[in-house]
């Protein structure tokens, strides 16, 4: 049975913790646990073992997720042990392949109902000391796991291995994207969470976990004025800061992927249809302008232009890197982009982002009576991706 359509039934997600927050005494493999946890108890209709595998993005996998976390948040959140886990990592598109491979296997008939998701505790990620090549070394070095690059191969260039803030600065930079224009789209971020929380966008999808109620990294009285006092985060004279970068956080996110019947035997109304998705490579200094392809790619290969897209979601790892994406990409509305806000306010917990922009994306279509999105996210390392979505209009 080849070719079932597939669906986004329910999503949830923990608020995001900032660093050193109030998620950070959570275990990464509990804190996992919480959503998975909060689907079945919203569906009581739901026999848990009907599950067929439970499906998470992470990124850093060196602290307490370091044994298929995917598999122990399952465990954790109560469902039967003969409920499969796996455990992927594609760095800041983790949350989405998982999505998507989810997506996939529904619709080759491999499965009927999936969880899919991901989690992150960068606060709790550890210090590590690789294995010394001598007997008895002189010297060890600690490294962090928390982000970015550590134990780096000497093979790789120089400007491969640089770190994402000073790549992503360097794009911005080639195409004349500054400190003002970036400090400007921080401030918007900011401000349109914030107006979405106070609408109730998020009502129903966000739940209150340890007393923590909204991402906390958010920071509502933010102006370019107050994010352009802020001083360069990478390089002396540079444009990328703390205030227009997205933060390290703390989160988790889980969906149901499953067929419509199943959705009708359940009572469930999808949220949306996943479509088709594109991930595609570049040099790894150019990750912040992978995203660029992989959305041409999918357009071309679904058959759509830009016009057709109704809203767009792009994970902010730093407005640098969004700027560049639209600079090179001018057939995209702009005020169809990240139009409740992105990572720069709502927080960057690795493995939970893409996931967290695709919900994002398709509850906002609903809101709007339904269309098409494209949720896309830079990568580290050179890569990009970006998922299509339906909502049914009507």
């Amino acid at each position: 049975m080849i070719g079932h359509e597939t669906f986004l039934l329910d999503a949830v997600r923990t608020p995001f913790g900032k660093l050193r927050g109030g998620l950070s005494h959570v275990r990464t493999d509990d804190l996992g646990a919480v959503p998975i946890r909060e689907l079945l108890a919203r569906h009581p209709g739901l026999d848990p073992a009907t599950i067929e595998d439970v499906i998470y993005g992470n990124t850093n996998g060196a602290g307490e997720e370091n044994r298929n976390v995917a598999r122990m948040a399952a465990l954790l959140a109560g469902l039967p042990v003969t409920v499969p886990g796996a455990t992927v990592n594609r760095l800041c598109a983790s949350g989405s392949e998982a999505l998507v491979q989810a997506s996939r296997a529904v619709a080759v008939g491999d499965a009927r109902l999936m969880i899919a998701g991901g989690v992150e505790g960068m606060s709790r990620a550890p210090y590590v000391l690789p294995k010394p090549d001598e007997a008895l070394p002189r010297r060890m070095e600690l490294h962090q796991t928390t982000v970015g690059w550590r134990m780096v191969n000497p093979a790789f260039p120089d400007e491969w291995t640089m770190s994402l803030g000073a790549s992503a600065q360097a794009v911005a930079q080639a195409r004349g994207i500054g400190r003002d224009e970036q400090d400007a789209y921080a401030a918007r971020s900011h401000q349109r969470v914030h107006a979405a929380y106070e609408a109730g966008h998020h009502d129903g999808f966000v739940v209150p976990l340890e007393g923590v109620e909204r991402d906390e990294s958010l920071r509502p009285g933010s102006t370019t004025e107050t994010l352009g006092a802020l001083r360069p985060a990478f390089t002396a004279e540079g444009a990328v800061t703390a205030g227009n970068s997205s933060p390290i956080n703390d989160g988790a996110l889980a969906t149901l992927i499953g067929t419509v019947e199943v959705a009708d035997e359940l009572g469930i109304e999808p949220i949306a249809r996943i479509v088709g998705s594109r991930t595609v490579a570049l040099s790894p200094e150019l990750f912040a302008v992978a995203p660029v392809p992989a959305i041409q790619q999918l357009l071309e290969r679904e058959g759509l232009g830009f016009d057709d897209i109704d809203l767009w979601e792009i994970n902010e790892a730093f407005a640098a890197m969004v700027l560049s994406v639209l600079h090179d990409l001018p057939q995209i509305d702009r005020d169809k982009v990240n139009v409740n806000g992105g990572a720069i306010a709502i927080g960057h917990p690795l493995g939970a982002s893409a996931p967290r922009v695709v919900v994002d994306l398709a509850r906002e279509l609903a809101r709007r009576g339904g269309g098409l999105g494209v949720a896309a996210a830079c990568i580290g390392v050179g890569q990009g991706t970006a998922v299509l979505i339906e909502v049914p209009r009507g």
